[in-house]
């Protein structure tokens, strides 16, 4: 799974329509340049490779304040939006990944029911216990991991690595099942993103060719 992939439509989504130069400034303003791989050129690149795969529909709008050629404007397509929603769906149920689609995934769980985000939230809890007990099971010694040497270091943290991860996701459906934050269709949203002109206090200031389009 492509966790730039998963942002992008995300904050496209958030905002109906945005420009790419919107869409960059969304993702610095979650800090995702710092967690994720992305960059203004892989996001750029997503948003084009997304609109010829017709995920997101492309509309030239007038020219940019630049002077350049007319700026695009992207909307999800009824595939990009059911891609998205597959991206987020296994990303709260699968454990064994990169630590930036988990972060996305967890950005993103609002725009689920709050019912099935807490039964996915549940399966992966279940994923991590089962994955854990297979580990200990067979691939650590009766006399414990200290018995491979340094390698047993190895197990340690497979197995700590579970257990955080399985206790941080029951306080997090405990959380969402006692009611904490606005799931879909329980109301207004968090809003998650920058208004058209709305300053970004965490904008990197790298500039790319792309940014005026």
């Amino acid at each position: 799974m492509s966790a730039i992939r998963l942002l992008v439509l995300g904050a496209v989504r958030q905002h109906g329509r945005a420009h790419g130069y919107q869409v960059r400034g969304d993702l610095e303003y979650w800090g995702a340049h710092e967690w994720s791989n992305a960059k203004p050129g892989s996001i750029y690149h997503a948003l084009k490779q997304m609109a010829k795969q017709g995920l997101l529909h492309a509309h030239e709008i007038a020219p940019s304040t630049a002077g350049g050629p007319p700026r695009t404007e992207y909307e999800l397509t009824d595939r990009g939006t059911e891609e998205y929603f597959t991206l987020l769906r296994a990303a709260l149920v699968t454990y064994d990944q990169r630590g930036d689609m988990k972060t996305a995934a967890i950005g993103f769980m609002v725009d689920l029911p709050r019912a099935e985000a807490v039964a996915l939230l549940k399966e992966r809890t279940r994923r991590i216990e089962a994955w854990r007990a297979s580990v200990t099971d067979h691939y650590v010694p009766e006399e414990g991991p200290g018995q491979l040497g340094h390698i047993g270091e190895i197990m340690n943290m497979w197995v700590h690595t579970a257990d955080s991860e399985a206790e941080w996701t029951h306080g997090l459906v405990e959380r969402v099942e006692n009611g904490a934050y606005t799931f879909a269709g329980e109301g207004e949203p968090f809003v998650g993103v920058l208004a058209e002109d709305e300053e970004n206090p965490y904008a990197t200031g790298e500039r790319h060719p792309r940014d005026d389009r």
